[in-house]
């Protein structure tokens, strides 16, 4: 029985799209303790002995199971680290949903620190989605760091869903990745910046084993006087591909800064960056103008159609 009120109820809704208490295992954390935990017979959920994360172990040929490992904050100035490994046997194919949503109505800092590591076995599959997203009337802060490992076995596949839209006001998010061979791995990073949050994304991703290949994409909206810089690195040290993209909207006097970095230390490593940022169109506006939509009205529906 989960035990939260009706505020972490609504960040709970955010970060994971739950209404109730999710089927299979789950363990929800809020304001620094478990709310709830279920294992089921496939996943194994083991907290720490100190308390600060948690050991979930998937059994091999598990399939179309999810964990759920959200965290929720309401508590101004509260501060925390959590470690979380995940083990995922080898020809798995689960969802992994974690994220956190922080509400912070006073006037000190509250930060979550995530630190995600996975161990990816042998052509295993996961879908791994991190939400975060923050809200409160409060003048202090509501921050997020997470840091993410991944270490991915021959055959592998390592599917992420990033995304940050709304409430966060500082973020500096680190993502690794080792590839052995024929393993692929795909992000897709969603992220809106506003006032004068600052969200930094780093990726470094190391291909390593022949047929390895990585497609690291991130979409962002940068107003008023935010700032974000996207800074990704492909490692190609096999016969590899790799691609990695910036695609941003800057508005107001925002500002992206897109820092590419390919290291081909293999002769068939076949990396590849593209980026482009600059602000919405004007004929894109004017047409939506012409359906009876204010310019306001316009620029919304550009963005939301653009970060879906």
């Amino acid at each position: 029985m989960l035990k939260l009120d009706e505020i972490q109820m609504r960040l709970l809704k955010e970060v994971a799209d739950l209404h109730k208490v999710p089927e299979g295992a789950y363990n929800i954390r809020s304001n620094g303790e478990s709310a709830g935990r279920v294992s089921t017979e496939n996943i194994e959920i083991i907290p720490r002995e100190d308390g600060q994360g948690l050991t979930v172990r998937i059994k091999p040929g598990t399939k179309n199971q999810s964990v759920h490992i959200p965290v929720v904050m309401t508590k101004t100035g509260l501060k925390e680290i959590v470690y979380n490994d995940f083990y995922i046997g080898e020809d798995a194919d689960v969802t992994i949903v974690a994220g956190c949503g922080i509400d912070n109505c006073g006037s000190q800092d509250s930060e979550h620190d995530g630190i995600h590591r996975f161990f990816v076995g042998k052509n295993a599959k996961i879908k791994y989605v991190e939400k975060h997203y923050g809200s409160g009337s409060g003048s202090g802060k509501r921050i997020l760091n997470p840091g993410t490992e991944v270490y991915q076995e021959e055959g592998s596949t390592v599917e992420m869903e990033m995304v940050q839209i709304k409430g966060v006001d500082d973020t500096n998010r680190t993502t690794t990745a080792e590839l052995a061979a024929g393993a692929k791995l795909v992000v897709r990073e969603r992220l809106m910046t506003h006032g004068d949050q600052k969200a930094l994304s780093t990726y470094v991703v190391n291909l390593n084993g022949e047929g390895a290949s990585a497609d690291v994409v991130s979409r962002s909206v940068a107003r008023d006087d935010s700032y974000q810089k996207f800074d990704a690195k492909l490692v190609g040290n096999a016969a590899c591909s790799g691609h990695t993209e910036c695609d941003s909207i800057i508005m107001d006097r925002g500002k992206i800064l897109a820092v590419p970095a390919l290291e081909a230390n293999d002769l068939d490593a076949a990396l590849v960056h593209e980026a482009a940022i600059g602000k919405i169109a004007g004929d894109q506006i004017i047409k939506l103008m012409t359906l009876g939509l204010t310019e306001a009205e316009a620029e919304e529906q550009i963005i939301n159609g653009f970060l879906k």
